[in-house]
């Protein structure tokens, strides 16, 4: 006769996980609806949806803080999570934004759970890790330098078209000077677009720093001068332009945040800042 054998489980030791968070919800991010799950009261989860307005994102926050909820966890899905993310931080609800690929990565889902069930479950037992998100100040500050890279990148793209259309009048300034953004450069740009033509008067914006000979300048500046690459020039000139007041724009506006900030952390002292800005600008 076989004797039956007992799994004995160790004292202090639960089969389930351990719920670390009870009033937590989970939001499934998307770009015209949201969908939101928290538990009733008795213990079964419940699924919203909700559109993406503005007014319906006021919704959500206003039932999150009627159920109770305290904290709630999002995926950080496109650019489609910030409102919401800053009106759930306004109402002081505890807000963790926390990467997709972590979401999916842990096993044990089944498969009638939705996208905000299975976040509602993760966070409650505390499976999910926060990703970094800056303050009020800092997110300003943040927005204004991307926004700042963002158009030093097309302005790149306005110089290269500068370059091929000079290089296609057959006008070889860069073999004769180091930066066609520098002061002879675009003196010289500028004085093509305005009609000038001839090599012997275009050569007299070059800077007394350049190593090249005047007779250099004069034979780099001999080209052919197409009405269509012209054109071209002109346009990718007036275009980068454009984005040079662009960006000085922006860089007004980061030294007034920068000098916010400095105000804050010293309690509204900014003595001695206005140096550090001219060293800056």
């Amino acid at each position: 006769m076989e004797k039956k054998t007992e799994k004995r489980i160790k004292p202090g030791l639960s089969v389930g996980m351990p719920v670390l968070r009870e009033c937590a919800a989970g939001i499934d991010i998307g770009d015209t609806e949201h969908y939101v799950a928290t538990l009733n009261e008795n213990g079964m989860h419940e699924v919203t949806k909700y559109q993406a307005f503005t007014c319906d994102l006021r919704t959500i926050v206003k039932d999150l803080k009627a159920k109770g909820v305290t904290t709630v966890a999002m995926e950080s899905t496109g650019i489609y999570w910030l409102s919401l993310y800053l009106l759930l931080e306004e109402a002081c609800i505890d807000t963790w934004l926390v990467n997709a690929k972590h979401v999916k990565n842990v096993t044990g889902r089944k498969k009638d759970d939705s996208d905000a069930i299975w976040i509602q479950k993760l966070h409650s037992c505390g499976l999910l890790q926060r990703s970094f998100q800056p303050d009020d100040q800092q997110r300003v500050l943040r927005t204004y330098v991307r926004q700042r890279k963002n158009l030093i990148a097309i302005c790149s793209d306005s110089v290269r078209r500068m370059q091929k259309a000079l290089e296609l009048m057959n006008i070889k300034l860069h073999t004769v000077i180091s930066d066609i953004l520098g002061k002879t450069g675009m003196q010289i740009v500028d004085a093509i677009l305005k009609g000038e033509r001839d090599p012997e008067q275009l050569a007299k914006f070059a800077h007394y720093s350049i190593k090249a000979t005047k007779e250099e300048i004069v034979k780099s500046l001999d080209g052919f001068w197409k009405k269509e690459y012209l054109f071209m020039l002109g346009q990718a000139h007036e275009e980068y332009c454009f984005y040079q007041k662009q960006i000085t724009a922006c860089d007004d506006l980061i030294q007034e945040q920068l000098l916010q900030n400095v105000a804050i952390i010293q309690a509204g002292d900014i003595t001695g800042f206005e140096e550090i800005k001219k060293k800056a600008y």
